[in-house]
């Protein structure tokens, strides 16, 4: 028997018929066999496991936290080891996961152009200090799949015409037209590099030291699941792809999306259901909110999608003291297909994105939204759009500071607000992730702004580890305050069967003052109806039947930890107040 009969016979039916006939699709027919033997004998040292049922792949006890590895410093102590011991210390009874945002040695855009995949940043630690953050944790790593930096081994390989990776990137002429690919920058596609056959032009979606790869050669498709693999190894149970949407580029398309791109997806989908099935792939797809669910494919793509638009919608909400574009996105939200789920975040190491808003927020909305930032201390970045003109892109500023005042100008309701927006964040459906300069309530980091030149970095604020524990410790300061009100909400969570991200959500239609809707358990045991005064007014919703009315009909509010008789019509909210209502036999 051939050997490449006998590897394919090691593996289920299931996956090498899948497997081949993405690889055919993307590839052709008459490489797939060469290519099939290739993805199987890179598989071979993993233990595949005999068929069984499919894990449970998260529950109402998943919470992430996002940071960067450095947020938190100490002078004796490498930032990896420092963030453990915080987060073994303070987290541990209220957050399950850790997403540490890419540890690798880089050279620009804190961490995502990535010089060296393999390896982590001796800045940072090393993989023994990842792999301790797995054991007490779920790690989520970055698979920044669409570009790497200029320093990388393979695009200096490519400037020195090396095999294999001088056939890594996508080179064109200088004027070949690329008017029709969607930008997420107002930087020019095509950047020149200084070859050893002089300059040529190379494709780069981000700015000129990402320097995109071409996953039209299968070379690259097949070191991107060597690093995946790497990364399981090392203790990964989530993986996020980055800027996945951009991974394909076909000329006279718009480059994003494009089928070959979710044949990937599902590929690398797969390779996790058969190696590691209770890996989760995350893709990270900054675009309006039809294009990013379409990465759940038929249950067969991402297990997770980013709630993209939750974060603009939620923040223009809590400004105009009204929900009805919230409510309207909320209610025509699909409930995610089996073993899918979305994750739900308001704040992150990047800015507020505004495509995701496109086609559910007017533009006069987004552009009062716009200038309210400015006023309250943000910055907006560009994208060239379709038409050449500059876009409004996204709002870099840190949400503390974004949720300091109202249309109706500055009042003293900021920490009740950033408490009100996180609390209805956490309460939705899908996992929660709550980033860490939220966490601790940091404001606008100006002085990050002038040391990178970026305007991102106004919401990426490192902290000194005795400097942060003094703020914490000192019980009037808004980061305790928040902080701790933070690990409340979270610990009461944990324990709502109704949270469970497969928990059915139903959004009511109240006054546009309140943002409301039901979670219902799998076992139909819980229901939570969960009410948020997003307005600096008091404000009274009439309670709607209670949906147990043979029982006692009490509700339960969990937050605050009263009792309402069923017999009381109206349910009084305070200001920024938010109710989780637990319907009672």
């Amino acid at each position: 028997m051939a050997k490449s009969q006998s590897i394919i016979q090691e593996f289920p039916f299931w996956f090498t018929q899948r497997a081949e006939s993405r690889l055919i699709f993307l590839y052709g027919e008459e490489r797939t066999k060469d290519l099939m033997n290739r993805l199987l004998d890179r598989m071979q040292h993993f233990s595949v496991p005999k068929a069984q049922p499919l894990p449970e792949y998260w529950n109402e006890q998943d919470v992430i936290l996002i940071t960067y590895g450095d947020n938190i410093r100490q002078t004796d102590a490498k930032p990896l080891a420092t963030l453990y011991e915080f987060s073994l210390l303070h987290l541990k009874d209220c957050i399950n996961s850790i997403h540490v945002l890419p540890y690798f040695p880089f050279s620009s855009d804190d961490g995502f152009a990535v010089i060296d995949y393999k390896t982590v940043d001796p800045q940072l630690g090393d993989w023994r200090d990842i792999e301790r953050i797995a054991q007490d944790f779920s790690l989520m790593t970055d698979l920044v799949i669409n570009h790497v930096s200029r320093e990388n081994l393979w695009f200096i390989d490519y400037l020195s015409h090396k095999k294999p990776a001088c056939d890594y990137f996508i080179e064109l002429p200088e004027n070949t037209d690329v008017s029709s690919v969607v930008r997420p920058r107002s930087t020019p596609v095509l950047v020149p590099a200084h070859t050893h056959q002089g300059v040529r032009y190379v494709w780069a979606t981000f700015g000129e030291d990402q320097i995109d790869v071409n996953f039209a050669n299968p070379d690259v498709l097949f070191e991107f699941i060597d690093i995946l693999l790497l990364y399981i190894e090392k203790g990964s149970r989530f993986i996020r792809l980055d800027a996945v949407a951009f991974l394909w580029k076909k000329l006279d398309t718009r480059c994003i999306n494009l089928r070959e791109t979710h044949e990937v997806v599902k590929l690398l989908r797969d390779i996790v259901d058969l190696i590691a099935p209770d890996t989760v792939l995350i893709t990270e797809t900054n675009v309006p909110n039809g294009e990013n669910l379409s990465y759940f494919g038929n249950s067969d793509e991402a297990h997770m999608v980013y709630q993209f638009t939750l974060p603009p919608l939620l923040l223009h909400a809590l400004y105009q003291g009204n929900s009805d574009y919230l409510t309207r996105w909320a209610k025509d939200m699909p409930r995610p297909q089996k073993n899918c789920t979305y994750l739900n975040f308001i704040a992150s190491h990047d800015g507020i994105g505004l495509r995701p808003a496109e086609g559910i927020l007017p533009e006069q909305e987004v552009k009062v939204l716009v200038d309210a930032m400015h006023e309250y201390g943000g910055y907006v970045s560009t994208r060239t759009g379709l038409d050449g003109r500059p876009a409004p892109y996204e709002i870099n500023i840190a949400l503390f500071d974004a949720l300091k005042g109202t249309s109706l100008g500055l009042d003293q309701w900021q920490i009740q607000r950033f408490i009100c927006a996180h609390t209805i964040m956490i309460s939705l459906q899908g996992i929660p992730a709550i980033y860490i300069n939220s966490l601790i309530a940091t404001a606008n980091d100006y002085h990050g702004v002038e040391q990178s030149g970026k305007t991102r970095s106004i919401n990426r604020h490192k902290w000194e580890y005795s400097e942060l524990m003094d703020l914490l410790n000192n019980p009037h300061s808004p980061n305790a305050i928040i902080f701790h009100e933070f690990k409340r909400l979270l610990s009461i969570r944990r324990r709502q069967a109704a949270f469970h991200p497969d928990s059915a959500q139903e959004t009511l239609s109240a006054s546009p003052a309140l943002f409301s809707f039901w979670r219902t358990s799998p076992d139909h045991r819980q229901r939570i109806l969960v009410v948020s005064n997003i307005t600096p007014q008091r404000q009274t919703m009439t309670l709607p039947n209670h949906p147990r009315p043979e029982g006692s009909g009490l509700w339960r509010d969990l937050i605050e930890r009263t009792a309402i008789n069923k017999n009381t019509a109206e349910l009084i909210l305070y200001p920024y107040q938010t109710a989780w209502l637990e319907a009672l036999d």
